[in-house]
């Protein structure tokens, strides 16, 4: 999966427990309509992606959606979803998408016999 948008923040990384477990966070907003903020996770060797962009810039992260349950105290299960992101590219904000040159087609019209000449009054 891939969410396009232009980043509204980077988090710096953050390291939990003992293991050394990384986890860095981005924003990014979308340019659509209703505009959405979504959050993404890049963990581990993946924060370091984020040190080559910064905020304000359009980009394309390709994503894996996560989901995990937690059973609360009372015996209730939760369930959860993340983002998390693998990869990151930069996208010229509404750069004109190539086309293919259009074919020039000379105007002939089937009932008209170019060696006669045109009488007509109008």
């Amino acid at each position: 999966m891939e969410v396009t948008g232009r980043i509204k923040k980077i988090e710096p990384t953050k390291e939990f427990g003992s293991s050394g477990f990384k986890k860095r966070e981005l924003v990014i907003t979308t340019e659509e309509q209703y505009p959405q903020h979504i959050l993404i996770e890049f963990v581990q060797d993946k924060c370091a992606l984020l040190d080559a962009v910064q905020e304000g810039q359009n980009v394309k992260v390709a994503i894996n959606l996560r989901g995990r349950e937690w059973i609360n105290p009372q015996g209730e299960a939760k369930y959860f979803n993340s983002l998390n992101g693998w990869k990151i590219d930069l996208v010229q904000a509404n750069a004109p998408q190539p086309m293919a040159p259009t074919p020039k087609f000379e105007e002939v019209d089937p009932f008209v016999d170019s060696n006669e000449p045109d009488d007509l009054p109008f």
